[in-house]
């Protein structure tokens, strides 16, 4: 490691973070199901996963209220409290347009006991995005916030704003910037910020569990992955295994679950679907429309579901074969 900065003062724990999906009651307003939302929360925890991130891209955070938003990190540290937990990671997205919004959002998660807030770039008008734009950004948020923040690097989502490996060195310097989600996919940024930082001074995740050992080879500390809502068993045995030392068998589960996670890379709809067919149940959630999209977007039909099942059914019996975590 080459850079001189000091660890943060909180750092993110390594691990598997699961972008939890957001639960609508089955009305016209589709309101939050603050109930099964609990009951989804306290069964991520049970099966492992080593935190929860929530409001971001797979939990529809753009339709959610800000409310809406302030209330799921309460019902999340709710759940982690009920589990013995009182300190495990929950991390609230907090991306807005402006720094305005992005700071208040911030203020929110703190208040509701958010650990940590995940922030986009601003994107609205990506021509006027600058890389000074940038860096005033995430410097003004974290300067105006106790909340540690995370980078979420998203490009996709973001009309095509990318950050390269020098931005966020040079954001990583912050005492307030402790890590980055790269969503981008991209293992070289992996590789070139972990010889620069350790994880104490900038945490480095992949954006999914499809690369989680390249990601983990090249230093590191772990993913945030949609499919964690699907088989967060599975995702952690191999999170678990690597760091074990148990190659053969990370390396074997690795592919098992990168083929599953085909069916999330499909888009929400996708990863709700299969999140109500194989989890669901095992959650205690068992209204299927609980887990359709907001309006106006629309759940899988049937073709798509049939595929979805298709494609993942091979990790149903590794997934029952692990036992809960708490």
């Amino acid at each position: 490691m080459t850079s001189t900065v000091a660890k943060k003062s909180t750092i993110i724990p390594p691990g598997i973070y699961c972008p939890v999906i957001s639960l609508y009651k089955p009305t016209p307003r589709q309101e939050i199901d603050y109930d099964a939302s609990y009951k989804f929360f306290s069964y991520l925890i049970r099966s492992g996963v080593d935190g929860l991130v929530l409001a971001g891209t797979t939990a529809e955070a753009v339709l959610l209220s800000a409310e809406e938003r302030k209330e799921l990190v309460k019902i999340a540290r709710k759940a982690a409290v009920d589990l013995g937990r009182p300190d495990f990671p929950v991390v609230a997205g907090i991306s807005g347009q402006s720094t305005n919004e992005s700071i208040r959002l911030a203020e929110d998660a703190l208040s509701a006991g958010a650990s940590f807030g995940l922030l986009l770039p601003p994107s609205y008008w990506a021509k006027a995005v600058t890389k000074d734009a940038m860096l005033g950004f995430y410097r003004d948020v974290a300067d105006a916030t106790t909340l540690p923040i995370v980078i979420y690097s998203f490009p996709a989502m973001c009309n095509g704003i990318d950050m390269n490996s020098d931005t966020l060195s040079e954001l990583a310097q912050h005492p307030n910037i402790v890590g980055v989600k790269l969503t981008c996919g991209n293992a070289g940024k992996v590789t070139r910020l972990t010889q620069e930082y350790t994880h104490e001074q900038f945490a480095v995740y992949a954006g999914s569990s499809d690369w989680l050992i390249p990601c983990l080879a090249g230093g590191g500390g772990g993913c945030v992955t949609g499919i964690a809502n699907v088989f967060p068993k599975c995702v952690a045995k191999l999170y678990s295994s690597w760091n074990q030392g148990k190659t053969k068998e990370a390396k074997e589960l690795q592919g098992l679950v990168a083929q599953a996670e085909k069916a999330c890379k499909e888009g929400i709809a996708a990863t709700k679907f299969a999140t109500a067919h194989f989890a669901g149940p095992m959650a205690g959630i068992t209204d299927l429309k609980a887990f359709w999209p907001r309006k106006p977007y629309a759940p899988c039909g049937e073709e798509k579901s049939a595929w979805v099942v298709k494609v993942m059914q091979h990790l149903v019996e590794v997934e029952q074969s692990f036992p809960d975590a708490v």
